[in-house]
C-alpha cells in the first residue's frame, strides 16, 4: 500500500515544478532589436575603416554569431514584419505595406510568436514601430471623406484602440505607430498617451531629409525625441522584469528610416552624412539594451537578435557619390528590390550558453526562421498550419551536425507578381531587372553593372561567384531555370516552403 505522506510529497514536487519561476530558469529571455531600413553595410563588424562605426552591434556579434546570408521576406517593412512576427510569408497574403490609417493586415487566430510565447509563460512587449495596421474603424467617424479622414476631429482618441500589439500576443506595448505616418503622438497599451489637436500640412525640414505625410499629430510632437524614447521604454520594462517568467522584448527601431533624424549629439559621429549619424544613434541604443541584461543578470540566458526589415532606402545612391560609402557592401540593390541589397540584411543571434562567441555562419536564413527556432526552444510542437515557411535554427546556431543547405529554398518578394527564388548558391529573378526603380548610371558605372534590359525573360545569378549580380545565367542554364520556376510556382501556389520535418 502506498504511503500518503510519501504520495503528497510528490504531488507538491510535479506542481512546484510546473510553476512560472522553475520555468523561467529553463526557458531563455528572447529580446529581438529591429532595425529600419539598414543595409549589410552600415554595421561596421569591427571593421576600423568602416565609414559607420557599430561598436555596439559589434559587441553583440562578437559574443554570438553572425550570418552573412540572412534575410528579410520582403524590400519593404510591413511584409517583413509580419513574417517576422507569423513565420510565414507575406506574399501568401498581401504584398505592400499598411497605408496612413490602414486597417490589420491579421486575421482572428493567426499565429504569432508572441501569442506563442505568452501561453508559454513569457511576459511579452513591444516597442517602437508597429506598422501592421489598427482597428481604425473603432474609434473614428463613419462615412468620412478621404480628407475627413485625415483630420483630428473624424476620430474619439479617447477610445481604446484595438487591432495593434495587444490583439497580436503582445502584454505591453508602447509605441509611435509608425514615424512618418499619422497620427503623430504616443499610444501607450491600447490608448491613445497623447492626443492629436492639429494638422501637418507641410514638415519642416529635417537633419538628413524626409518627410511627414499629412495627418493629425499631437502638440509638441519630435520626431527626434521617438529612437531614445522608445529605447527608454523597453529598457525599463527589462528593468521591471520579475524572474516569475522568462521574457519577450521586441523593439522595432524608426531608425534609420525616413524622415532621418540623429539627435544633435551624435552628429558628425559617422562618415556617411546623417544617415550615418542615424545609424550610430541607433547603435547607441542597442548599447542601452545590453547594458540593461547585463545589468539585470540576464545576459547569459537571454537570446539577443539583431536584424532589420529590409535594406537601405534609395539615398544609398547618393552616399555611395558624396561618401563612398555603399550600405548594400558587396551587392547590388536598395529597399524595395529583388536584388540582393533589398532583403539581404544585417543578422546576429547572441545566446551565451548556446552560441558559441564570434562564430559565423554562411547558411540561408530568413526572419520567418524565427518562429520555428523559438518553438523548439520552448517545446511546442507547431501545428501543420502555423509557422509553414519557417525553418528551425538550432542546428546551425549550437553546431549541430546536418546536411546543409538548410533550406530548400525561400522566396523574396516586393510587389505582386515578382519574385525571387534563392536555391543554394542560386538565385532566380521571374521578371527583366531586380530592381524596383531604374538604377542611376553613376552607380552602374561605379560596379560595372549591366543596364537593364526590358527584352531579359528573367535572371540567375550564382551568388557564391557573383554577388553583385552582374552576369545574368538566365540563358545559359535553361534545364536549371526551368526546374526553379517551377519550385517557385508550386510555393506561391500554396506549398509550404518549410518541410513538416524541419519542425
Amino acid at each position: 500500500m502506498s504511503n500518503p505522506a510519501v504520495h503528497r510529497c510528490i504531488v507538491f514536487l510535479l506542481l512546484w515544478m510546473t510553476i512560472p519561476e522553475v520555468t523561467a530558469r529553463v526557458l531563455p529571455n528572447i529580446v529581438i532589436l529591429y532595425a529600419d531600413d539598414m543595409g549589410v553595410r552600415d554595421v561596421s563588424y569591427g571593421d576600423p575603416n568602416a565609414k559607420i562605426q557599430t561598436p555596439n552591434i559589434d559587441r553583440l556579434a562578437k559574443g554570438g554569431m553572425t550570418f552573412t546570408d540572412g534575410h528579410s521576406s520582403s524590400g519593404i517593412c510591413t511584409p517583413s514584419r509580419f513574417a517576422l512576427l507569423t513565420g510565414q510569408h507575406h506574399w501568401r497574403r498581401f504584398h505592400g505595406i499598411v497605408g496612413a490609417f490602414g486597417q490589420s493586415v491579421f486575421e482572428p487566430g493567426d499565429f504569432t510568436i508572441a501569442r506563442m510565447l505568452k501561453r508559454h509563460g513569457y511576459k511579452t512587449g513591444c516597442f517602437g514601430k508597429w506598422h501592421l495596421g489598427w482597428n481604425w474603424n473603432a474609434i473614428r467617424k463613419q462615412n468620412l471623406s478621404k480628407k475627413e479622414m485625415l483630420q483630428a476631429a473624424s476620430y474619439d482618441w479617447t477610445q481604446p484602440f484595438r487591432g495593434g500589439p495587444l490583439d497580436q500576443g503582445f502584454d505591453r506595448y508602447f509605441g509611435d505607430g509608425t514615424i512618418n505616418f499619422p497620427p503623430y503622438c504616443w499610444i501607450d497599451n491600447d490608448r491613445f498617451q497623447t492626443i492629436p489637436t492639429k494638422q501637418v500640412i507641410k514638415s519642416q525640414p529635417l537633419a538628413g531629409g524626409g518627410s511627414f505625410r499629412p495627418g493629425p499629430m499631437a502638440e509638441n510632437w519630435n520626431p527626434y525625441d521617438i529612437l531614445p524614447t522608445v529605447t527608454s521604454k523597453a529598457v525599463e520594462w527589462i528593468d521591471e522584469h520579475k524572474s516569475d517568467s522568462p521574457l519577450f522584448t521586441y523593439l522595432a527601431f524608426n531608425s534609420p528610416h525616413y524622415p532621418i533624424v540623429p539627435n544633435k549629439e551624435f552628429h558628425g559621429k559617422s562618415e556617411a552624412g546623417y544617415y550615418g549619424d542615424f545609424v550610430v544613434e541607433t547603435d547607441t541604443m542597442v548599447g542601452k539594451v545590453l547594458d540593461a541584461l547585463e545589468d539585470k543578470g540576464l545576459t547569459e540566458n537571454t537570446i539577443v537578435i539583431f536584424t532589420a526589415d529590409n535594406g537601405a532606402e534609395n539615398l544609398a545612391f547618393d552616399r555611395l557619390e558624396k561618401f563612398n560609402h555603399w550600405s548594400s557592401g558587396k551587392y547590388r540593390g536598395v529597399k524595395r528590390d529583388l536584388f540582393e541589397g533589398g532583403h539581404r540584411v544585417p543578422f546576429i543571434i547572441r545566446w551565451p550558453s548556446k552560441i558559441k562567441a564570434g562564430s559565423r555562419s554562411d547558411e540561408v536564413v530568413n526572419q520567418v526562421d524565427f518562429a520555428a527556432t523559438f518553438a523548439r526552444i520552448i517545446g511546442y510542437k507547431l501545428k501543420a498550419e502555423e509557422a509553414i515557411d519557417s525553418y528551425n535554427l538550432l542546428p546551425v546556431i549550437q553546431g549541430e551536425s546536418f546536411k546543409s543547405p538548410l533550406r530548400v529554398a525561400t522566396v523574396q518578394n516586393t510587389n505582386k507578381g515578382e519574385y525571387a527564388l534563392r536555391q543554394g548558391d542560386w538565385v532566380l529573378i521571374n521578371t527583366a531587372s531586380g530592381a524596383a526603380r531604374k538604377e542611376p548610371v553613376a552607380y552602374l558605372q561605379h560596379f560595372g553593372l549591366p543596364s537593364y534590359r526590358k527584352d531579359n525573360p528573367g535572371l540567375l545569378y550564382n551568388l557564391r561567384n557573383d554577388p553583385g549580380q552582374r552576369k545574368n545565367r538566365y540563358s545559359e542554364e535553361p534545364e536549371r531555370v526551368a526546374s526553379m520556376r517551377e519550385l517557385l510556382y508550386r510555393y506561391i501556389s500554396g506549398e509550404r516552403c518549410a518541410p513538416l520535418r524541419a519542425q
